[in-house]
């Protein structure tokens, strides 16, 4: 049984493995395969043979630049060395599949690890969004007052800088009656 820091230790590794392409939550096959305890291509040859499971909004291959961008932010391969095939990248529902087409203990218990990740960071995503909603309509109220609190600054700046013209006494004064 895994010890609770285990458990986040693990999850960590597979949010790190998420990377967002084409505006979705994805992960590539290289990082899957590994997390299954298969090799690369026979992730592929599965899913090449279920091709019908795998619509283009459950898996989609990269294109050249798509991966050298990826490559350079993650540093997949050393100089020198190059794919011979683009990397598949899977959505969720992607994942969900793979469980089916990958028929083992270990890639069904990843899988569930996998959905139960995709499913947190959707719910944080809501949980952001309602934040940044309210962050929004604060910093709108925050910039009228800022536009009142700059008038009152500005009318404080005048006072400050008129010259106080010398006032005249009141009252009475000695040898006028």
């Amino acid at each position: 049984m895994k010890t609770s820091n285990e458990s986040v230790l693990t999850d960590e590794l597979l949010m790190n493995k998420i990377f967002l392409i084409r505006g979705q939550k994805v992960m590539l096959d290289k990082d899957l395969a590994e997390l299954y305890a298969v090799e690369t291509k026979q992730l592929k040859r599965q899913v090449n043979r279920n091709i019908d499971r795998f619509p283009p909004d459950f898996m989609f291959e990269l294109t050249p630049e798509e991966y050298d961008s990826l490559r350079s932010q993650i540093g997949t391969l050393k100089r020198g060395e190059h794919i011979k095939y683009l990397p598949y990248a899977f959505t969720e529902q992607g994942v969900a599949m793979l469980s089916s087409v990958l028929n083992s203990k270990q890639a069904i218990h990843v899988n569930i690890q996998i959905i139960r990740i995709f499913t947190r960071m959707r719910e944080m995503l809501l949980t952001h969004k309602d934040i940044l909603l309210k962050l929004e309509q604060m910093e709108k109220q925050v910039t009228i007052h800022s536009k009142e609190i700059q008038q009152i600054f500005a009318v404080l700046k005048q006072l400050i800088q008129k010259p106080i013209e010398p006032r005249k006494k009141i009252g009475y004064k000695n040898g006028e009656r």
